[in-house]
């Protein structure tokens, strides 16, 4: 991120702050606001966009993905969702994967079986076990 010599590297810029520094045209600004829920800038009086430090960082992430990787807008649109998911959903799934935190000490159904020890339905019954197991302590954690 390119910060100008008069404002902090905090500081909040204008859409042509913006787009001088990250060679994005305004227009296109305006258009990825639309496409991409994550980028939303700061708007006062008379719709006039400000945009924050996590959101300039956003905006060359996203053209370096369109322009330097060769992603589509739908590509870059998929990507971020996985990658920033919003909502108590989403950090249920979140502490879902994490491990719970008495993962120290594993149970029956977390440790490793020899191949061929469980099988269909049983290796199946494990895994949700253990899944259920870690969605019960990341919902005793919130």
């Amino acid at each position: 991120m390119v910060a100008s010599d008069e404002k902090s590297a905090a500081a909040f810029r204008t859409i042509g702050e913006v787009a001088a520094a990250t060679g994005v045209a305004p227009h296109v600004l305006r258009y990825w606001e639309e496409r991409f829920p994550q980028l939303r800038p700061v708007t006062r009086a008379g719709n006039r966009r400000y945009y924050r430090p996590a959101d300039i960082a956003l905006i060359e992430r996203i053209a370096a993905l369109l322009d330097g990787e060769g992603y589509t807008i739908r590509g870059v649109q998929q990507l971020l969702a996985r990658e920033r998911p919003s909502g108590r959903r989403a950090s249920a799934t979140a502490a879902a994967r994490s491990e719970p935190a008495d993962a120290a000490t594993p149970t029956p159904s977390m440790t490793k079986h020899a191949p061929g020890e469980l099988q269909g339905e049983a290796a199946t019954l494990a895994r949700v076990r253990v899944v259920r197991d870690w969605i019960a302590a990341a919902l005793r954690d919130d």
